[in-house]
């Protein structure tokens, strides 16, 4: 009998001990290695975010229907109708978004940059624009050549110090990232007061491109081309110039459709052939509605009727700062084998910047969707990164401005806004290739989606829900799911297509 009692006592002992050394595995886990996550369940993968962030880029999954499907509310997909390519979505990496990211701790930068950029780990955002020399979002004003004569052109400490830097930590993180490049201003020394009078102009703030100095002007995109080349960073695409028609940005360049034209066919597409360099041209880069100048309604679609090189001017890029998306529209009917892309939108205090339950829905549908289904192949919105001084910027430039998102130098506290989460929820499902096809069935004036098939044979809808909560089935032609859609939300769904 002593023995079963001295046998049951050592049993509970060893039970005990058991209980206490599973508890600290537990605790050690919590405190310094969190256990691995378990692995993902479910053929469809979700990201939602809801105005009030009790959805915060939420990741989830949900499972196909074995059921007929019997619901209204369905939206089907048809991969038979097809419309553009995509080139990607992203955000412009100015010098004050790469100073801003310089500042934070190495840890706490690297773990945002995955967050953005990773396409395996994050959101995957795949389109960057940066400043050919200056932008209102600078450290200083310069140019890459502002000691005249074309010989004196040379990086600056912005790009060297700020810009390439940043640059390579996200090529290491996503090495296929595409490029935008944009200048604000030439240089000085090439300004004139008009192309009358061509006095000279020595402001940073508007003037015209002396023509008589074209030729080293593409020979400046030329060697600003090679120069981040030769640091491993190979630029996509460029824009003659950014806002053409605002005289007004701290540094500005006021250049006519007609310049335009001239510039780029008698000057920057020879020196870019000369050279061998294949970067993309998109025209204009300017607002929807011309800036209200008559003469200049149209601008793309005068310079293609007067004849372009097909093989470097391969379209036209906008912002929304005035006008309406439909001119997308418009100008695609016109030329429809000329590309279409969104380069540039900011928010700030003009349009209520931080408050998401009003700009999630309204970028959304008008940003993101909305240039997205009017034929646009890239969406790129202005500084990824600000501080919350809304800088560095610029005098005369924008300062009520808001990033993507904005950081406090102080704590390194970040705040998402609305344009970290569209880009977001695009560029995580949707890919660089993938081709945006048709859908049909269920819609309603609180619902705008679009669809997309992947390279990798998956499909994506991305659909915003400016309503109440609301049961959504989707249908691939094989399979179909329904999952609810909560009020004011943003869903992006991604599933692996399956054959018949």
């Amino acid at each position: 009998m002593k023995n079963n009692y001295l046998n049951i006592i050592i049993l509970m002992l060893i039970l005990f001990a058991g209980m206490a050394l599973s508890c600290e595995n537990k605790n050690n886990n919590n405190n310094n290695e969190p256990p691995e996550p378990p692995l993902e369940q479910g053929d469809v993968t979700m990201y939602i975010t809801n105005a009030s962030r009790s959805h915060d880029f939420e990741k989830l999954t949900t499972d196909f229907s074995s059921r007929p499907n019997m619901s209204p509310t369905t939206v089907n997909i048809d991969p038979t109708v097809k419309y553009q390519t995509m080139d990607g979505f992203g955000a412009a990496l100015t010098g004050a978004a790469c100073y801003n990211l310089l500042q934070m701790p190495e840890a706490n930068r690297t773990k945002f940059l995955e967050e953005v950029f990773s396409p395996t780990k994050g959101m995957g955002y795949s389109y960057i624009r940066i400043s050919i020399g200056c932008s209102d979002f600078s450290l200083s004003e310069y140019t890459c050549c502002d000691v005249e004569g074309i010989e004196n052109f040379a990086l600056t400490a912005e790009e060297t110090d700020y810009v390439i830097p940043v640059l390579k930590m996200i090529l290491n993180i996503n090495p296929s990232i595409k490029i935008l490049g944009s200048p604000w201003t030439c240089p000085r020394w090439m300004k004139v007061n008009n192309l009358n009078d061509k006095q000279p102009y020595n402001s940073w703030t508007g003037g015209q491109l002396n023509p008589d100095y074209y030729q080293d002007y593409a020979a400046y995109f030329v060697k600003w081309i090679q120069a981040f080349g030769q640091n491993g960073i190979n630029i996509y695409s460029i824009t003659p110039q950014n806002e053409p028609l605002n005289r007004g940005n701290s540094a500005s360049l006021y250049m006519e459709w007609t310049e335009q034209r001239d510039f780029v066919n008698n000057a920057l597409v020879p020196k870019l052939k000369d050279a061998g360099i294949k970067t993309k041209i998109y025209l204009f880069d300017h607002n929807y509605n011309y800036d209200g100048i008559s003469s200049q309604n149209k601008y793309p679609a005068k310079i293609y009727a007067a004849g372009v090189d097909n093989e470097y001017v391969v379209g036209v890029a906008y912002h929304n700062y005035g006008g309406n998306r439909s001119e997308l529209l418009n100008i695609h009917n016109e030329y429809p084998n000329k590309e279409l892309l969104f380069s540039e939108a900011s928010i700030g205090t003009w349009n209520d910047g931080r408050n998401l339950s009003v700009r999630l829905m309204e970028d959304m549908r008008e940003l993101a969707l909305g240039t997205v289904n009017n034929w646009c192949k890239g969406v790129i919105v202005w500084n990824l990164m600000l501080n919350t001084e809304q800088g560095p910027n610029r005098p005369g430039g924008c300062n009520t401005c808001y990033g993507a998102v904005d950081i406090d130098l102080r704590t390194y506290t970040i705040t998402k806004n609305s344009h970290y989460y569209i880009i977001g929820h695009l560029a995580s499902v949707v890919k660089p290739g993938a081709t945006r096809i048709g859908t049909n069935g269920y819609t309603s004036t609180d619902l705008t989606y679009s669809a997309f098939e992947n390279t990798d044979g998956t499909y994506a809808l991305v659909l915003l829900n400016t309503g109440n909560n609301k049961t959504i089935t989707v249908n691939d032609g094989v399979k179909h799911f329904s999952y609810e859609a909560p009020a004011n939300s943003v869903i992006s769904y991604q599933w692996k297509k399956l054959d018949n």
